[in-house]
């Protein structure tokens, strides 16, 4: 497709070695779009010191209570940061699960590469703090008349 080479090929992240060459593998067109939605997802902003706007503020949400206002603010904000983030991604849709697994909300990312228009999936889980903890530490009381 005349277009794709505006998707670019970069190194594949995580970072790993290609067993054949001996190089660092590489990833190009959709996976190298999909790997970028990941790392910004996982970036906190103001994390990397020369691009303190890259990033998203995921994890900030780890210990939100869930209720419909925050997780439309999540999602709104996601939105944003991965279209700002993100050149080569024209329309993001996000939706969340919560059924999935207690403590564990998982966030459905659905995107369109605007150079192909192919849509494209990542799930992202979010673990939360789903409930306090069960029994609170206290320190443990001595006699005074024990140490006499």
């Amino acid at each position: 497709m005349p277009g794709d080479h505006f998707l670019g090929t970069g190194m594949k992240f995580p970072p790993q070695i290609n067993p054949a060459t001996g190089r660092f593998a590489v990833s190009s067109e959709e996976e190298s779009v999909k790997e970028s939605v990941y790392l910004i997802l996982m970036t906190q902003k103001t994390e990397r010191f020369l691009r303190p706007e890259f990033g998203s503020d995921l994890m900030s949400y780890t210990f939100m209570d869930i209720n419909i206002t925050s997780v439309n603010m999540m999602i709104r904000s996601l939105t944003e940061q991965i279209l700002s983030n993100e050149p080569r991604i024209q329309s993001v849709s996000i939706t969340t699960d919560e059924q999935v697994r207690k403590g564990c909300l998982l966030v459905n990312i659905d995107y369109v590469i605007r150079s192909s228009q192919v849509s494209d999936h990542l799930d992202v889980p979010l673990y939360l703090h789903a409930s306090p903890e069960e029994e609170a530490y206290e320190p443990e009381q001595y006699e005074t008349d024990q140490w006499e």
